[in-house]
């Protein structure tokens, strides 16, 4: 077992505010976001959840690049028939670095000369923004259908512009150029490992011993560069295991989740791919997997890791995984007696009735109401409802 992960405690986190219904208290959520991070981090810090932070992967604009530089010089040369434009960020990247070598007005000539697809709103707001107007985007917000779209038309020996979110994807360049079209690609900004692993490893460690309840993801590179970490380090299966079965992954969107699907884990995504969206999914998704059940001392609500009895005037109280889930099995079942053979076959590293005792101890200790986990003689345990 490794040392237990920090999150921020909603005390540590007061500054980001408490005035949303706390939807969120008790649960603990993983953040691998670099840009808009803080904005993500704060809309869950003030639903009561708290955090842990670690930047899979941290974007890098390449404003000041020689190689954009030139690459943007070769696009106003060229003037394409066709701009194909991914992302928002980097199509306002670009605008400014063009700003900056003192060719704007020569790169907007082109572009307002060719014709533009987008790959979603955000990107046709960012174009719409520089002045320009765009001739369709994908439905599904995905980079592929807007070649298809382009493929639909006959490309050979026509020049399009296209603009990289963050990495080259030969296949992608491929499709066009055996197509006959002659591309030209700009990379306004690109993704780059932290400097050291010790925060993601320290996500991973937690993931893998279940002190998170899910972690989230706004870009499919991180969600590569997160597994292939934990790959590196010999941490795959185990961190795999735990994200099919106990720890939720959350994704902005269907691209974003692509390597989560390929891996064999599910994700939580909003039907629109927004990350207001994804926040408000992720209360929904955590609202439904808090379960309450009565007892002699009021209510009991489990909430991630969290156990509270509000009416005992206890405070919540943090549980490890084994004792979590043996209660979750008790509160589940509403006061029904559960025999000792039924909780041995369901609890993780519960293998013999012995076992079983020595966790019903712990459990007992650790809740604020001790009388709340009953032995049934010759029968089994059950809740004080």
């Amino acid at each position: 077992m490794n040392e237990p992960a920090a999150p921020e405690t909603p005390s540590a986190q007061a500054a980001a505010g408490t005035s949303l219904p706390q939807t969120l208290a008790g649960f603990r959520i993983g953040v691998t976001a670099d840009r808009r991070s803080e904005e993500l981090i704060s809309a869950l810090r003030r639903r009561g959840a708290e955090t842990m932070h670690a930047p899979a992967l941290r974007i890098t604009s390449l404003t000041e690049s020689v190689t954009l530089q030139q690459d943007t010089n070769r696009v106003i040369r060229a003037a394409p028939d066709y701009a194909v434009i991914t992302t928002a960020y980097g199509m306002r990247r670009w605008a400014e670095a063009a700003d900056s070598y003192g060719v704007w007005p020569q790169l907007f000539d082109v572009l307002q000369n060719a014709s533009i697809l987008v790959r979603g709103p955000k990107a046709r707001g960012a174009v719409r923004a520089a002045g320009l107007d765009d001739d369709g985007a994908a439905e599904d917000e995905r980079t592929d259908t807007m070649l298809d779209m382009l493929l639909q038309k006959d490309v050979r020996g026509k020049r399009v512009a296209f603009q990289l979110h963050g990495l080259l994807n030969h296949r992608q360049i491929h499709r066009l150029t055996s197509a006959g079209a002659e591309v030209y690609t700009v990379m306004p900004y690109t993704w780059t490992k932290p400097a050291e692993d010790s925060k993601l490893l320290r996500m991973i460690d937690a993931v893998i011993d279940r002190q998170l309840d899910m972690v989230t993801f706004t870009a499919a590179p991180a969600v590569d560069a997160f597994l292939g970490v934990a790959q590196q380090y010999g941490r795959l299966e185990p961190l795999v295991e735990a994200l099919r079965t106990d720890v939720v992954c959350a994704a902005v969107g269907g691209v974003t989740a692509g390597p989560l699907t390929e891996t064999g884990i599910d994700a939580v995504i909003p039907d629109r791919w927004r990350l207001g969206a994804m926040i408000k999914k992720v209360c929904d998704h955590l609202e439904t997997s808090i379960i309450s059940a009565p007892t002699v001392h009021g209510p009991v609500e489990i909430r991630g890791k969290q156990v509270l009895f509000p009416e005992s005037g206890a405070g919540p109280v943090q549980l490890p995984p084994s004792q979590l889930a043996l209660l979750r099995e008790l509160v589940t079942a509403s006061g029904s007696v559960l025999s000792r053979d039924e909780l041995v076959a369901v609890l993780p590293h519960c293998d013999s009735e012995r076992a079983l005792e020595m966790l019903i101890s712990r459990l007992r200790k650790s809740l604020p109401v001790t009388d709340v986990v009953l032995t049934v003689v010759k029968r089994g345990y059950r809740l004080a409802v």
